[in-house]
């Protein structure tokens, strides 16, 4: 069954944008490159930064975040964000769901990550959405 996969991730920085940038290019070609990966898009919402990613299960998306440019990525995450969230889900089609459906799966099943430096809202467990 399709894993559904969506992240939202606010930097603390401008400054921390290049090297953020740098390494979500990687981590976005990783995935696309990824077996398993049916689908893979990234936006900017409210000057936070979004993945919607589509995988044939939930091996095919492990694989991915435990490997390669992404498993670098990762520990970068907790001191360049302030705010960061992630939910996952299984979907009876591999179709790429709407940003507006995954904001909705965040705010209901979402979890915060650990981060550093962690803004109020953070703290308080209100990052979870605010991609319209």
């Amino acid at each position: 069954m399709p894993q559904i996969s969506i992240t939202r991730l606010r930097l603390r920085s401008a400054w921390l944008f290049p090297p953020f940038a740098w390494h979500s290019f990687r981590s976005l070609r990783q995935a696309r490159a990824s077996d398993g990966c049916l689908a893979a898009a990234v936006n900017n919402f409210s000057g936070a930064f979004w993945t919607l990613t589509v995988w044939r299960d939930r091996a095919a998306m492990r694989g991915f975040m435990l490997g390669g440019a992404h498993r670098t990525a990762m520990p970068k995450l907790a001191k360049w964000c302030d705010e960061a969230s992630l939910a996952h889900w299984d979907q009876d089609s591999a179709e790429m769901p709407s940003w507006v459906e995954g904001e909705r799966r965040l705010e209901l099943e979402g979890r915060t990550s650990v981060v550093d430096h962690p803004s109020p809202a953070h703290a308080s467990g209100k990052t979870l959405g605010s991609a319209a």
